[in-house]
C-alpha cells in the first residue's frame, strides 16, 4: 500500500481515481490546485503524487518544479496533454512518468508499482566511484573531488545512470529509454542539452572532456581523466 496523494481540479476525475486507487488499497488523499497540492506533498510526505497540468492556480509543471526544489517524491503526471515537446519538457522538469488521459486506473496503479519499485531498487544500490565522482543514490546526492554538486533530479539520474555503466558507451536512445522513461526517438536534443548542463557543473567542456565523452554517431562514455 503507498501514500498516494492526488492533485486534480475536475473533482469527478478526483473522484474517480480516489476510489479506484482506495480499492487496490492505497490510502490516497486529495488536492484541487497546484498550491494546495504543494502543501499536501511537503507536510504529509506521501510515497508518490499524481499530477494533472491544467490546474486554476498554477500550470502543473511550475508546481512540478517548486516540488522538486524540496522532494525527491515520485511524480506521475496524469493529463490530457499528449504533445511530445511537453511531455519531454515535463519529465525533463522531474517528473518520474506521464500517463495521457483517459487511462485505467489498473494502468495508474502499475505505474505506482513501478515508480515505488525504482525507488526501492535504488536504496539497495551501493554508491558509485568513478576518479573523484562519487554518486550516492540512496542519499541521491553527487561529488566531485569532495565538492558537492548540485543537480536536478534529472541531471542526478542521468549521471548516475552514466556512472554505473563507467567506460561503456551508452546511447541517446538508451538514455531516453531508461533515463527518462520514454520509449521512443526523436527527443534526442533533450539529452544533448542535459549532457552539456552536466558538463558544466563537472567544469569540463565537450571539447575539454574530462568525465564525459561524446562517441560521435553512438552517444556518450563515462570515464576518469586519465592520469
Amino acid at each position: 500500500m503507498a501514500q498516494v496523494l492526488v492533485v486534480e481540479d475536475d473533482a469527478t476525475i478526483r473522484s474517480s481515481i480516489i476510489r479506484g486507487l482506495t480499492d487496490r488499497g492505497h490510502a490516497v488523499f486529495s488536492a484541487p490546485t497546484a498550491m494546495a497540492g504543494l502543501e499536501q506533498a511537503v507536510s504529509a510526505r506521501p510515497d508518490v503524487v499524481i499530477l494533472d497540468l491544467g490546474l486554476p492556480d498554477l500550470d502543473g509543471t511550475a508546481m512540478l518544479r517548486m516540488l522538486r526544489g524540496v522532494s525527491d517524491v515520485p511524480v506521475i503526471v496524469a493529463t490530457a496533454r499528449d504533445d511530445e515537446t511537453e511531455i519531454v519538457a515535463v519529465l525533463d522538469a522531474g517528473a518520474d512518468d506521464y500517463v495521457v488521459k483517459p487511462f485505467g486506473v489498473a494502468q495508474l496503479d502499475a505505474r505506482i508499482r513501478a515508480v515505488l519499485r525504482r525507488g526501492a531498487d535504488d536504496e539497495r544500490v551501493a554508491a558509485v566511484e568513478v576518479g573523484g565522482l562519487r554518486v550516492d543514490p540512496r542519499s541521491r546526492e553527487a561529488s566531485l573531488d569532495g565538492r558537492e554538486l548540485e543537480l536536478t533530479p534529472r541531471e542526478f539520474d542521468l549521471l548516475h545512470y552514466l556512472a554505473a555503466r563507467a567506460g561503456e558507451v551508452v546511447s541517446k536512445r538508451e538514455l531516453l529509454t531508461e533515463v527518462w522513461q520514454l520509449p521512443y526517438g526523436g527527443a534526442d536534443k533533450t539529452v544533448d542539452v542535459h549532457l552539456s548542463w552536466l558538463r558544466r557543473k563537472l567544469g569540463e567542456t565537450a571539447q575539454q572532456a574530462r568525465y564525459l565523452h561524446a562517441v560521435r554517431g553512438v552517444g556518450v562514455r563515462l570515464a576518469a581523466p586519465e592520469g
